[in-house]
């Protein structure tokens, strides 16, 4: 496919078709002022919204740069067939009735396959797609209403929905927005392949993605590329996280890692932030618009309230963001501002004395803008512009731009509800490199997810194989072929008999575990007995299983802690590696946290480290501490055979990995697999 770069900044735009879509396509590029050619496209009409008609494609001047295709869906395939002969820049396909609608052996599937034979290389958006708008040259291949104005940069939005596009035009929250593209079904261009395209263009600043599925995993690691070569933000809105998860539940790792945890961990690996809402996801573009990502989560809020200081306090308490104590500098330069009436603190309440006082309400919120701190927010609600009379804040507005201009800090003013800061005064501040929040959970989050620490770009993600139709593989089986590659496993010893069984107990050594074999959730069906001390216990024991067959093994003592080690293959998004507090504290806990594989040893340590149980593998309240090495191989033994052996794995669990001051053991191992014929 030919680059897409023609397509979204045309100097010519053809529309093929008569409808009011078509004729509100046109009517939108006037009133943007698009100032290359329009061509309208119709076999019967002479002129179309005072534009002269032609009858074909054949018959234009040239081949379009951009084309707008408001036909059925028949159709449109012979006029993308004769846009692609003529060498056009690419196309919006707005009929529907495609692959999205359609099962894969009814009409809509062949039609799709038609079409992208039709297309060639050249480029298209859709079937079923609204297409896209260039604020930047005023170019709207875009058959309906829209909320945005012309800007000269700004940032670019992609969605798979067309009515949440036309949503985010409606912002009024001084976001400038260079393009917004509707993806439609995707036949041939994707999301990341548009997102690569949009970021090319110098002027855009920061790219936002609204996702519903990934699809190509290599695209998107190609637009993360592409995004840290260029050093532009990528920031993502993905729904489905109230999908159920994954229906094997046979272990423990289906269900933590099931749904949504293989979307965060790839957005987690692409250095993209994930916002959870859309006020969300504007703010931050807002940010990284203005200042670029954060150096930092160090943050300083001012207010003329103490209740805001609380409150900014307390809405920053379960957020990556911290608000330092002030510093020796800050106090002195506050203190000279402000007079020995105001109490000192981070945030800050510096009561109303010098309101109204530009001057000193300058000097006072510079004050606070020590180099330390990544962001300050000045707390600002304005009143309603119907009912009272905003003059008063005239003095916020003038002090936040000057204190932005005295310190060169990064500087937002916040009005906690998100209705209270008006669009022309957003205007105002964006213009002067102040940014303009709208909701004060929603600036806090922004800051956490501007600050985000980007993840160096690892191997290439291991790509999800065929889906098969697994077998359990036994224990035993299972620890035979994870040892293999390095993973610390206890001496065991099958058996068929209780006696054998018991044989086997006494060639190990006392204590010893009895597992019953055959028998998916064990400890449920009373099939582990732990410290068995003696011939008769392992005889008693085995004797109440319901099974003929044994796993006899070697008993660890002394573990500090207990891990999961898991591995899901996740269809969407590869190889979702789960770790986890392990045995009876992963249902209780659940404290889990997941990364895709290949996974490097920097990216496996800052999981460990974010779990709740870490403390314990540290060695809490005076008690040893696990052995890290030990068990970073263990994890690594586990990612060394998935790397290996992908066809045909579904699933791994190790849990509990015993995690002792000297070692790393897995105490219990599950695989579902099949195995190939070689």
């Amino acid at each position: 496919m030919k680059s897409l770069n023609r397509l979204f900044s045309p100097k010519t735009i053809a529309v093929v078709g008569g409808g009011a879509w078509c004729r509100l396509v046109i009517e939108q590029c006037q009133k943007m002022g698009f100032d290359g050619d329009i061509w309208p496209v119709h076999p019967k009409a002479e002129e179309l919204a005072g534009l002269q008609a032609y009858k074909d494609v054949a018959s234009l001047p040239d081949a379009p740069d951009a084309t707008f295709i408001g036909v059925n869906r028949f159709a449109t395939i012979e006029v993308v067939r004769a846009l692609s002969e003529r060498g056009a820049g690419g196309a919006v396909c707005f009929a529907s009735g495609f692959l999205e609608a359609q099962a894969e052996d009814s009409e809509g599937a062949d039609l799709q396959a038609q079409l992208l034979e039709a297309a060639g290389e050249m480029p298209f958006l859709g079937p079923n797609c609204y297409g896209f708008i260039n604020y930047l040259d005023g170019a709207l291949l875009w058959p309906d209403q829209h909320g945005g104005k012309r800007v000269e940069k700004g940032v670019a939005l992609v969605t798979q929905s067309s009515n949440i596009a036309i949503n985010l035009t409606m912002q009024t929250r001084g976001l400038p927005i260079a393009y917004v593209v509707a993806a439609g079904n995707q036949a041939q261009s994707g999301i990341a392949a548009i997102g690569e395209a949009l970021l090319e263009d110098d002027r855009v600043t920061a790219l936002g993605l609204h996702i519903e599925g990934f699809g190509d995993l290599r695209a998107f690691e190609a637009l993360a590329a592409k995004a840290r070569t260029l050093g532009k933000p990528i920031i993502a809105l993905k729904v489905g996280k109230s999908a159920e998860a994954q229906a094997a539940t046979i272990s423990h790792t289906a269900s933590l890692a099931g749904g949504d945890a293989g979307a965060s961990a790839l957005l987690s690996r692409l250095g993209i932030a994930r916002m959870d809402d859309l006020p969300s996801f504007l703010e931050v573009l807002k940010l990284l618009h203005v200042t670029g990502p954060l150096p930092s989560n160090r943050i300083a809020s001012i207010s003329c309230s103490g209740g805001e200081a609380s409150l900014a306090a307390d809405t920053g308490h379960d957020l990556p963001v911290v608000f330092p104590p002030l510093n020796d500098s800050q106090r002195e330069n506050l203190r000279a501002a402000l007079g020995p009436m105001v109490a000192l603190a981070n945030p800050l309440d510096y009561h109303t004395y010098i309101w109204r006082d530009t001057e000193a309400m300058t000097r006072a919120w510079s004050a606070m803008m020590d180099p330390s701190l990544a962001m300050t927010l000045l707390i600002v609600d304005f009143p309603r512009a119907d009912r009272c009379s905003a003059e008063d804040w005239d003095c916020a507005i003038a002090a936040a731009i000057g204190a932005r201009q005295a310190t060169g800090a990064n500087v937002a003013l916040v009005a906690s509800l998100p209705e209270l800061l008006p669009e022309a005064v957003s205007e105002q501040l964006m213009a002067s490199g102040v940014v303009p929040f709208c909701g004060l959970r929603e600036a806090l989050v922004a800051c956490a997810a501007a600050a985000e620490p980007r993840a160096e770009m690892g191997e290439p993600l291991l790509l999800p194989t065929a889906v098969v139709e697994p077998s359990l593989v036994s224990e035993a089986e299972a620890k035979f072929r994870l040892g293999h590659y390095g993973l610390r496993v206890p001496k065991f010893i099958r058996a068929k008999s209780p006696g054998m069984a018991r044989a086997a107990a006494a060639d190990i050594g006392y204590p010893v575990v009895l597992k019953g074999e055959g028998i998916a959730h064990k400890t449920e069906a009373g099939a582990v007995v732990l410290g068995l001390r003696s011939g008769g216990d392992v005889s008693e024991a085995a004797d109440a299983m319901p099974t003929e067959r044994f796993l006899v093994e070697e008993m660890v003592n002394d573990a500090v802690a207990e891990l999961l080690i898991g591995v899901v293959k996740d269809p969407a998004h590869g190889f979702v590696l789960t770790l986890a507090a392990g045995g009876t504290l992963t249902e209780i806990l659940q404290d889990s946290t997941s990364l895709l594989l290949p996974a490097s040893d920097a990216a496996i340590d800052a999981a460990l480290d974010g779990l709740k149980i870490s403390k314990l593998l540290a060695g809490y309240r005076g008690k040893p501490a696990a052995d890290r090495a030990a068990i970073l191989r263990a994890i690594k033994s586990v990612q060394s055979y998935v790397l290996a052996e992908a066809e045909g794995l579904e699933e791994i669990e190790i849990n509990p990995l015993l995690c002792t001051p000297t070692d790393a053991v897995a105490a219990d191992a599950l695989m579902r697999r099949k195995d190939f014929m070689k």
